[in-house]
């Protein structure tokens, strides 16, 4: 079964919808909200796991297309920064889904970006700034 993280803009217009449910309810797809921003009369933001069949994972992206939701899928706006990280492994306690890991033999560390939920603790966190997350 497919499976896609993606971020969902939702013009102000649309953010007392219920556009997640139509998701579930209208085109059979699971729906895991890992992150929201949603407030009345603003624009909205959802960091969400869609999963389902490949022709209801269709539908529904086309159904979001059709109300005006803006899709994009999540790793295109989390970014490490290799080449400013210095190795101290404070992002790795902080991170709920494992996303950084550190190879215990060298002490290195590394970006797993299918596993990051973009919850943003590791920004404040790294003091070299080594992590940005583009919404």
């Amino acid at each position: 079964m497919p499976k896609k993280r993606i971020v969902l803009t939702f013009p102000n217009r649309l953010v007392d919808q219920p556009i997640t449910y139509h998701l579930i309810k209208d085109h059979n797809l699971m729906v895991n909200i890992l992150r929201a921003n949603v407030t009345p009369k603003e624009e909205g933001r959802l960091v969400v796991e869609v999963s389902g069949k490949k022709k209801d994972m269709e539908s529904g992206m086309n159904y979001l297309k059709e109300m005006g939701v803006d899709t994009q899928p999540l790793t295109r706006d989390v970014r490490w920064h290799k080449d400013r990280c210095t190795q101290c492994t404070a992002c790795i306690s902080i991170c709920p889904s494992g996303a950084f890991v550190v190879n215990r033999e060298d002490m290195s560390v590394s970006f797993k970006k299918d596993k990051c939920i973009a919850c943003e603790l590791c920004i404040p966190i790294c003091p070299y700034r080594a992590v940005e997350v583009l919404f």
